[in-house]
């Protein structure tokens, strides 16, 4: 039997009609100023470690077209597995758990009755380890599941290229051996695809990515050669492919993800393209001679994110994130649509994450800064929406502090962007701070959107600024670049001048300022203490780079050599002339006088646990103040409540010691 979190109590919220204001398309506002409360209101309870860590154990649920069904993840023991729902009841129908050794990747719907599920596992690799994936086919009206390929094959055999709208074949692109090139495969969705699946697009040397129109024609392959990829393309299955574009590592980043969504007969598509301004849109794009066209829609100082067609590969949606995940809808229906779940459900950020293909049924995420969210179901016949899952249910949005958008200068002029978190129920002034750097660096920033995180700290008493420091997404690639080869000097100064901006505002002790971040920010957080002790009282690192020479040697195994010199430039500077061991926390531990949180999961594989052991040896070595927490059976993140609760714990624990709130 299958038990899930329910919303304590469902919402049922009629969708009444009225005229369609634009929903979530309202553009960009001014920085509000931070200002004090005309009466300062209690301290809100406290929640617990436990509150903050305890998942509604329910994520990304997906209609399947007909929309009778609910495909999801639930955990289960620390593990995640596919359950699929009946939408009218909510009642499971079936679960399909990951054997051992193998983890959940993705699942989607093909046709009604039948879910694709690709899971994978560590396997042995030259000498070394690696993760395959392979794809299962779960056929929900026979009960069985088996897997499409069986048999020796490359790492990646989920590299799906299309999918049958009614469920009876994928194209699956995948190398039939290590030694091949990677062939286009046609697989039945019958139960015979081990069998009588076919070969419709034999190898070609260097070729190592094939795309597919919304047709299941293969139109266009990339071939990755030293220097260079070569673009190959034809506009039908009757014609021969033909080179029609060489690549240089300096623009292919740029150019090669416009291939994804073709169109079936045509030269003539959409793709995401820089504009006259340099950010993102949604423009007209000729895939035979790769030339943009006019622009369909752009987001003023925002980059454009991502776009959906219709049946007809008109555009539907474009998406973009100023201060908050925004959607511009082209169908006048789905905009309307779009503004009546904003009446029914104010002050909340809402998205329609799923719908059946006759727009019978959709998924709808409703969350806020100040609220961690909650799943619901829209029927269209009774415009009623019906919450059944929670994503942290013991969580009482009513006592959550609410970030605001902030701006400052930095020190070379250059205007950063970030978000600042007060803390409820003390006057907003003089608070100790606590400065959480992103991870990434590059192609990823902060938004306003629930972070446990953030509550967490400021439900403890601090004040919490996250800036989007140079580098990070969104703003467009000048912004962007700005990041290259400043790891640990521009990028570290937006923190300490983001500091600044706190205490120069009057919210911020100077004297009660540490840093906390995972990942990147990790890193951040450790180098904060190391470069800069008179600003900053401690660090906490979860998952932080600590030498970057050997992080850069780990990363080599998953670029090409085109791609690898391109990152090492991009962290170290143009030809990755700076020297890295600068600012490398392990390296100049002989620096370090502020005490230090170091944690890490065992099983990283993005930064490696190689990272924790060297920093947490030398600093015993040289007899520095570091405490340290391993997660065993944990990666790059959380996959159990009880270790992001242990991670809560300790974090409060070390901040009470070296800068208490109180």
């Amino acid at each position: 039997m299958i038990r899930f979190v329910l919303v304590s109590s469902i919402a049922v919220l009629a969708i009444t009609c009225g005229d369609a204001a634009a929903a979530q398309t309202t553009p960009p506002s001014a920085t509000p100023a931070v200002a004090a409360p005309a009466a300062l209101e209690a301290p809100p309870p406290r929640i617990s470690a436990a509150a903050f860590a305890k998942t509604g154990g329910i994520s990304k649920p997906i209609l399947s077209p007909d929309g009778k069904r609910i495909a999801l993840t639930v955990q289960l023991g620390g593990k995640s597995a596919v359950a699929v729902l009946d939408s009218e009841t909510r009642a499971p129908i079936r679960r399909l758990d990951m054997p051992d050794k193998q983890e959940l990747e993705w699942y989607k719907w093909a046709g009604s009755d039948r879910l694709l599920i690709s899971a994978s596992t560590i396997v042995p690799w030259f000498g070394d380890e690696a993760r395959a994936t392979r794809l299962v086919l779960s056929d929900l009206s026979t009960g069985k599941s088996s897997y499409i390929v069986k048999g020796e094959m490359g790492l990646e055999g989920d590299d799906l290229l299309y999918t049958d709208p009614d469920g009876q074949f994928v194209l699956l692109a995948m190398q039939r051996t290590i030694y091949d090139y990677p062939s286009v495969w046609r697989f039945p969705l019958d139960g015979t695809a081990a069998k009588t699946g076919k070969e419709i697009q034999r190898p070609q040397n260097g070729i190592w990515e094939w795309f597919a129109d919304d047709a299941g024609v293969v139109r266009m392959g990339l071939e990755f050669g030293n220097a260079r990829t070569k673009v190959w393309y034809r506009k039908t299955d009757a014609d021969p492919f033909r080179a029609i574009a060489k690549l240089t590592e300096d623009n292919v980043d740029d150019q090669i993800w416009d291939v994804i969504r073709i169109t079936n007969g045509s030269d003539e598509g959409y793709a995401l393209k820089p504009d006259e301004s340099g950010r993102m849109a949604l423009r007209r794009f000729n895939y035979a001679t790769r030339t943009p066209g006019e622009t369909v829609f752009a987001a003023p100082g925002w980059d454009v994110t991502d776009y959906t067609l219709d049946k007809d590969n008109k555009p539907l949606a474009a998406y973009y994130t100023d201060d908050r995940d925004r959607v511009h809808w082209f169908d006048p229906k789905m905009q309307a649509l779009q503004a009546k779940l904003a009446r029914a459900m104010p002050n909340s950020d809402l998205s329609i994450v799923s719908q059946a293909r006759d727009d019978s049924r959709m998924i709808v995420w409703s969350a806020h800064e100040d609220d961690p969210g909650a799943y619901y179901l829209y029927t269209a016949a009774t415009r009623r929406l019906d919450a059944f899952a929670g994503s942290r249910p013991e969580i009482d949005p009513a006592v959550l502090a609410r970030p605001k958008p902030i701006s400052f200068t930095a020190r070379d002029k250059t205007v950063v962007h970030g978000y600042l978190t007060l803390p409820r129920g003390r006057p907003p002034r003089n608070l100790p701070l606590i400065v959480l750097p992103h991870g990434g660096p590059y192609g990823v920033r902060d938004w306003l959107r629930y972070d446990g995180d953030v509550q967490f700290l400021a439900n403890r008493g601090y004040a919490v600024i996250q800036p989007n420091y140079r580098g990070s997404d969104g703003y467009g690639s000048a912004f962007e670049e700005l990041g290259d080869g400043q790891i640990g000097r521009a990028m570290q100064d937006d923190l300490d001048d983001a500091v600044d901006w706190a205490v120069a505002q009057g919210l911020a002790d100077p004297k009660r300022v540490c840093v906390v971040g995972a990942s990147y920010g990790g890193y951040a957080a450790l180098w904060a203490v190391t470069r800069n002790p008179e600003r900053y009282r401690c660090a906490v690192s979860f998952a932080g780079v600590t030498d970057w020479k050997r992080q850069l040697k780990y990363d080599d195994r998953f670029f090409s050599s085109k791609g690898r010199r391109k990152w090492r430039s991009r962290v170290a500077g143009e030809a990755a002339a700076f020297d890295l061991d600068l600012v490398s926390p392990v390296v100049q531990i002989e620096k370090l006088t502020r005490p230090v949180l170091l944690t890490h999961g065992e099983d990283d594989t993005n930064v490696p646990f190689k990272q924790y052991t060297l920093y947490r040896d030398a600093a015993a070595k040289a007899g520095k103040p570091v405490e340290t927490l391993v997660f065993a059976k944990e990666g790059h993140g959380f996959s159990k409540p009880e270790s992001e609760q242990k991670w809560y714990e300790a974090l409060e624990a070390f901040l009470v010691r070296h800068n208490p709130a109180d």
